[in-house]
């Protein structure tokens, strides 16, 4: 029996991996069909779903950010709720509320489902709200569940939060925490459009409205990738080069490089290998490959570790930035 039950498993993986290598060609045409460039961070918030995570999307006004989600949680046929974050936005609203109600045994509290029950949720602007509401959010992204009324309710299956946020216009934003923004598995940033690419979007929006994409996948199969996900194999060397490179980042340790003592107040934490790791191997499917090299590590650092590394004054005022510290980082750590 118990063989039995290995065979199917294996069976079922085998499957899930033919299903995402087939539906890369239609997820690439469905996403063509709305979003023009952009390649490099429509895969990286693909990396993130199948990997399990939350995105933090980072990018002026008029980007299409909040199109390029809508797009791609439409490939998959799941629940979407979109929250606009305002200044007078509370935690209830987010997560919901108990009201009291008239039942059949009298007076009752009943709970109303916030927003956050769903599959997908878009995070609009997250950095325009208070901190008690971007914290309601925290236990949804960590824990996959929500605490009202003395009682914990589970979120459905998969959840993702794919959070936007502006960088200009800092004046009434409440930048998120070091501790929230290590909840995000990646930070996607997306940059302005090549002039080709731009003209092909200048021209789709200006003769037709219709953006929608058709559904690839449902809940069922994203669950089975997730899974399929974890069990992609990887050397104990590229984990080791994984750890490295997030290590080079924490200043005044043992081996860090100078330039990281001159330029960072604080590096990346644990969770950052542990991120580059799982994002290298929900990559390595996503290309129809088999296990993680080096280089695939090497893709991925900016958008894992941008968000988990703080510069100081002195980086500011020389104009470097958190991508070029890691840029460097990577090219004094030997590749194994």
């Amino acid at each position: 029996m118990d063989n039995e039950t290995t065979d199917n498993t294996h069976e079922q993986d085998r499957q899930a991996v033919e299903q995402l290598v087939a539906g890369r060609e239609k997820i690439e045409k469905e996403l063509g069909r709305v979003i023009i460039g952009q390649k490099s961070a429509v895969e990286e918030i693909l990396i993130t779903l199948f990997a399990g995570g939350n995105c933090l999307i980072t990018g002026v006004p008029g980007l299409a950010k909040t199109l390029m989600v809508r797009a791609i949680s439409g490939i998959f046929d799941l629940d979407f709720n979109r929250i606009q974050f305002t200044p007078d936005l509370m935690p209830a609203d987010i997560t919901g509320t108990e009201i009291l109600t008239d039942g059949e045994h009298g007076r009752e509290l009943r709970f109303v489902k916030g927003p956050v029950f769903t599959n997908v949720l878009l995070a609009d602007e997250i950095n325009r709200t208070p901190p008690k509401t971007q914290a309601a959010l925290l236990e949804a992204m960590q824990e996959k569940q929500v605490s009202v009324g003395g009682s914990s309710r589970e979120l459905p299956k998969p959840f993702f939060v794919l959070a936007t946020q502006n960088p200009i216009e800092m004046e009434g934003t409440y930048p998120l925490p070091e501790a929230q923004l290590d909840r995000f598995l990646l930070n996607v940033f997306v940059d302005y459009l090549s002039e080709e690419d731009e003209v092909k979007v200048v021209s789709e929006t200006t003769r037709r409205t219709d953006y929608k994409t058709s559904p690839i996948f449902n809940a069922e199969d994203v669950m089975r990738i997730q899974n399929v996900v974890r069990k992609v194999p990887v050397a104990d060397s590229v984990i080791r080069y994984a750890v490295r490179i997030a290590a080079s980042s924490r200043p005044n340790q043992p081996g860090t490089p100078d330039f990281v003592n001159e330029w960072i107040n604080w590096g990346a934490g644990l969770r950052a290998g542990q991120a580059l790791t799982i994002c290298a191997k929900a990559r390595v499917l996503l290309q129809g490959r088999s296990h993680v090299t080096p280089d695939d590590i090497k893709a991925l650092a900016v958008p894992v570790l941008r968000h988990r590394i703080l510069t100081n004054f002195k980086a500011e005022a020389e104009g470097v930035d958190t991508a070029q510290v890691i840029r460097k980082i990577i090219e004094t750590i030997p590749v194994p």
